[in-house]
């Protein structure tokens, strides 16, 4: 290095220090009038006194919010010191929640309960980490093969569709801009976006996750890269041998999963028929699988209308992103069990985009065997009285 470039190098060096503003206060005095005028104090109680706003304001019941709180209550909690007390595990909860709920930026909560913004990143941080570690096991595949029949015989009840594990599909969850990511994050859809991809039941329950593949991967892409994939590949999922579905039908089923053109045909993942021009029996199929697909695009509608911060692009790191998606999908399980859920949320998906990009890939012959067996059942064993008219 000559002496122009070290010279250069300094002036940067001090230009660069000239340029940071020092902190005119420690606290500012807008800040330090949380613990009298912050919103904490003004609703919490307020809002424990009406049962129905407080559900509206953070999207569970208080006997959820409790049983949350008690959960995660040791792991939040810290220390008070002689120089400021610590934000309670109550509002740290609370305050999240409600960016879950709200969609509104942390600029605005940084405004409302009169927190830092860079604590209020800390405090999100910090509690999707806590409520992700204590809820992990909300979202988990079943253990047994008793299991998965009892899975599938929801499917059979709720969706005449018999044998049925799960139904997978993937969205698109956008994303301001990632710093240095390149294209890596940018789709075909023209926008920033992070993948969560999803297995679900007939009760609209996340039974699988996988976020953060990047948003240029498509949904059979990023299927195989799964753990899930691999399992059921290498046939370690514990899924029942396949069966006769009926008395009258001497054919052994397989369990199988159904998903939509993005994913590849095989003996357990069943996609529909491609094409326009089909035929009646290929179109009565489709009827058939796309009532049990419609599960996870309704489990989806349900986890974004209750947690609004989807119909906005996150304006946050990716991997906090990731955080929030793992912890609103296992918060979803938790509430859903508690709460119920409501009928209207899942009419719509919003914010979410589907992963349109079709797989062309030909299942092999058992995988092509198995989707006609299904076809021939649902036209000529177990028809449903109305399902012509649906595909006119």
């Amino acid at each position: 290095m000559n002496v122009e470039e070290l010279a250069l190098l300094l002036y940067i060096r001090r230009k660069r220090k000239l340029k940071r503003k020092r902190k005119q206060w420690w606290i500012h005095p807008y800040l330090a009038d949380r613990p009298k005028k912050g919103q904490f104090i003004n609703i919490y109680e307020d809002l424990r006194r009406y049962p129905d706003k407080f559900f509206n304001y953070v999207r569970m019941s208080m006997r959820s919010f409790d049983e949350l709180l008690t959960l995660c209550r040791y792991d939040l909690l810290k220390q008070d010191t002689i120089l400021r007390k610590s934000v309670s595990p109550e509002e740290k909860l609370f305050v999240t929640l409600r960016y879950f709920a709200s969609g509104c930026t942390m600029r605005e909560l940084h405004y409302n309960y009169r927190l830092g913004q860079t604590t209020l990143s800390t405090i999100i941080r910090e509690v999707c980490a806590v409520i992700w570690d204590k809820l992990q096991t909300c979202v988990s595949l079943p253990a047994s093969a008793s299991d998965w029949i009892k899975t599938a015989d929801g499917f059979e009840k709720h969706a005449n569709f018999p044998h049925c594990l799960g139904s997978i599909d993937g969205k698109h969850i956008r994303l301001i801009q990632p710093a240095d990511s390149g294209s890596l994050y940018y789709n075909y859809k023209h926008f920033f976006s992070i993948v969560l991809l999803a297995v679900c039941d007939a009760n609209y329950n996340f039974m699988y996750i996988d976020v953060g593949a990047y948003g240029k991967s498509s949904d059979s892409a990023i299927f195989q890269e799964t753990d899930f994939y691999k399992k059921l590949m290498s046939n370690t999922l514990n899924i029942p041998e396949p069966l006769q579905i009926s008395e009258n039908s001497t054919t052994l089923f397989p369990y199988v999963f159904v998903g939509d053109e993005a994913f590849g045909l095989s003996t357990n993942v069943m996609r529909p028929f491609g094409g326009n021009n089909l035929s009646v029996d290929k179109r009565i199929f489709n009827y058939r699988l796309s009532r049990a697909r419609r599960y996870i695009e309704c489990t989806f509608g349900i986890l974004t209308n209750k947690w609004r911060i989807f119909h906005r692009p996150l304006n946050v790191h990716t991997e906090l992103a990731k955080s929030i998606v793992r912890t609103c999908c296992v918060l979803h399980n938790f509430v859903r069990a508690r709460d119920g859920y409501s009928y209207d949320d899942t009419l719509t998906v919003t914010g979410f985009e589907t992963i349109t990009q079709r797989n062309f890939t030909r299942g092999g012959r058992a995988a092509t065997t198995t989707r006609d067996n299904f076809m021939n059942y649902f036209v000529n064993e177990n028809p449903l009285s109305w399902q012509n008219n649906c595909i006119n």
